[in-house]
């Protein structure tokens, strides 16, 4: 018996007898029993009222893939392949996997899973990736034109990520260059961006990994300031097939459109949510101190000095942060 179903009957947070939850299922009570205390294992909070059965101490947010489907709409759900697993290495890793399978070289592929074991964020470091806590999508995209034009696209992904959080209510949050989302100055989510094979023909595929921090409270292994989706409004009950839906069909349609119009139609998008603007700023080899000046027509990021000069930081050469 797949765990996800039993939790399933408990989602609406009653009291449902062993004996209700054998019947339903076509299984023993002592089957129902195991389970329970596999989930409860795998940190599903359980209740177990003496005499009356069992309940959720607190709702679960599983991902599942026809929820995730019904909310794209408009035959978007028929337009590409999408993979819901309980765990994985790690949604990139899967992605790319799946590419070299047989009749699966093109067409758009979608990746989400519960936990990831091997999660990566950017540079290598490694990704926390919690169970049922938080959102780990990745997207398998055929992108036309050369490296050249590829230029920006961690910005164009920040700007679809920015939008479909602030759609659920948030309010602004924040872009750092090259590819985090912040919210009141602490990390909310990032972007991996990787590229999967040689440039063909005017076209390449690229693998985008997102994380989004949903229902996470803690993270002790986390340097720095981080947040997450359940903080900043902790009155919204939040969904992980809603946002997933919601980030899969603006994700699409940012693609789409920096194919169509370049980079151009998302630089003043990225600009109103640019975190750095205006702040003391210094490279993280030091080669470079000075004043945040947005980014240029092709996404790198700009520093003033004091006499005025500005100089370009591209994606993937070096970071920024915060001096003071």
């Amino acid at each position: 018996m797949n765990l996800k179903v039993l939790v399933e009957l408990l989602s609406d947070g009653q009291v449902h007898s062993g004996e209700s939850l054998a019947q339903r299922l076509g299984i023993s009570r002592t089957a129902i029993w195991k389970q329970l205390r596999k989930a409860q294992e795998q940190g599903v909070e359980i209740e177990t009222i003496r005499g009356k059965g069992y309940r959720l101490q607190s709702p679960v947010d599983l991902l599942d893939h026809d929820h995730i489907c019904a909310g794209l709409g408009d035959g978007l759900a028929q337009q590409l392949q999408l993979m819901v697993l309980d765990e994985v290495d790690s949604t990139n890793a899967e992605i790319m996997r799946q590419r070299r399978l047989p009749g699966q070289a093109t067409g758009t592929l979608v990746c989400l899973a519960d936990c990831q074991t091997a999660g990566r964020g950017r540079r290598g470091r490694a990704w926390q990736s919690p169970k049922g806590e938080n959102l780990y999508i990745s997207f398998g995209l055929g992108i036309r034109g050369g490296f050249s034009e590829l230029d920006g696209l961690s910005l164009v992904f920040g700007v679809a990520l920015a939008e479909a959080i602030e759609s659920f209510g948030t309010g602004p949050v924040q872009l750092k260059w090259p590819n985090d989302v912040y919210h009141n100055g602490s990390k909310l989510g990032g972007i991996l961006i990787e590229l999967l094979g040689e440039l063909e023909e005017g076209f390449i595929q690229v693998v985008i990994g997102i994380g989004v921090n949903v229902h996470m409270h803690e993270a002790s292994d986390v340097d720095q300031a981080w947040t997450s989706l359940a903080r900043v409004a902790p009155e919204q009950q939040w969904n992980r097939n809603a946002l997933a839906a919601e980030l899969v069909t603006r994700v699409l349609a940012a693609s789409e459109a920096f194919q169509a119009d370049g980079f151009a139609s998302f630089h003043e998008r990225w600009t109103d949510r640019d975190l750095f603007r205006g702040r003391s700023l210094v490279t993280t080899q030091g080669q470079l101190v000075g004043t945040g000046c947005g980014i240029d027509q092709d996404g790198s990021y700009l520093i003033e000095d004091e006499a005025g000069n500005r100089s370009p930081v591209r994606a993937g050469e070096i970071s920024l942060r915060i001096d003071a």
